[in-house]
């Protein structure tokens, strides 16, 4: 197993190399598994698709819970994880600070804040939001291995597709010591192509987002670094499943296990020897 040293410097590495790479996002131990067989070089954790793989809507998981979970994927993989740690679950730049030290002891490589705190609905006013970047960047460059901080501005998640202001919110957290940088919602070759020029740190972009189409290829071109999906895998999954069992209800048939991975495929992914079912 990589030791967490290790697997900061990879991950800093990806972020130094030429061109774009995923890193998809797992929601539990099983499919983060699933993810460094297929080749993946780094992963990165979901706020929404762990929440929903426990019955709650994104943003009602409490940071202990949330660190835990983080803990438990990079334990399982050999692969650099960053974990999504929505607004550093508090307000005052000292706890967010302590909040990615804490990520840091979870075994992670790296993590996420947002700019908006768990009850707003509006991004904190920008002096605070790029006070709170500092403390968290200070927190995880005075470590002893490489941790990147990724810096998220979230005006259009909360319906304020603003692009000049979302540019000088990433340029502050940028001067605040951020080590990425991060937008999402951006859905267009223009808009992102103008954030990755106004900036000059690595710039991470999510797909998966229904209605926008743009390839790994397309969005190295233009500049990307890092390509996330957020919820999507979890929401795809959660898609066929819920197809799955309304066929069952209202049809009263089961030809949805004609596209079911085989048991037998998975079982020997995972090394398992039981049988079952």
């Amino acid at each position: 197993m990589a030791t967490q040293a290790e697997k900061g410097a990879t991950f800093r590495a990806l972020h130094q190399r030429k061109g774009a790479f995923l890193i998809p996002n797992p929601w539990d131990v099983g499919t983060a598994r699933l993810l460094q067989m297929m080749g993946f070089e780094a992963l990165a954790t979901t706020s929404g698709g762990f929440a929903f793989s426990i019955g709650k809507p994104d943003g009602a998981v409490d940071g202990e819970t949330m660190l835990k979970h983080a803990a438990a994927l990079a334990a399982a993989t050999d692969l650099p994880v960053s974990a999504d740690l929505e607004a550093g679950y508090a307000d005052e730049p000292k706890r967010v600070a302590e909040t990615v030290r804490r990520a840091a002891s979870a075994g992670l490589a790296g993590c996420s804040i947002e700019d908006v705190g768990a009850h707003g609905a509006k991004p904190y006013e920008l002096a605070f939001a790029a006070g709170r970047v500092r403390a968290a960047a200070e927190a995880a460059h005075a470590l002893a291995f490489p941790f990147m901080l990724t810096a998220r501005a979230e005006n259009y998640i909360v319906g304020r597709p603003d692009l000049a202001d979302t540019i000088a919110r990433l340029q502050a957290f940028q001067e605040a010591g951020a080590d990425v940088l991060f937008a999402p919602g951006l859905k267009t070759k223009q808009e992102i192509q103008t954030l990755v020029r106004a900036v000059d740190r690595p710039v991470n972009v999510i797909m998966g987002l229904q209605g926008v189409q743009l390839t790994l290829a397309e969005l190295s071109e233009l500049g990307v670094k890092r390509v996330s999906v957020g919820s999507s895998l979890s929401r795809a999954a959660l898609g066929a499943f819920l197809k799955a069992a309304r066929e069952m209800q209202e049809q009263g048939t089961f030809t949805f296990a004609d596209d079911a991975v085989k048991y037998a495929e998975l079982n020997a992914k995972f090394g398992a020897g039981r049988t079952g079912s």
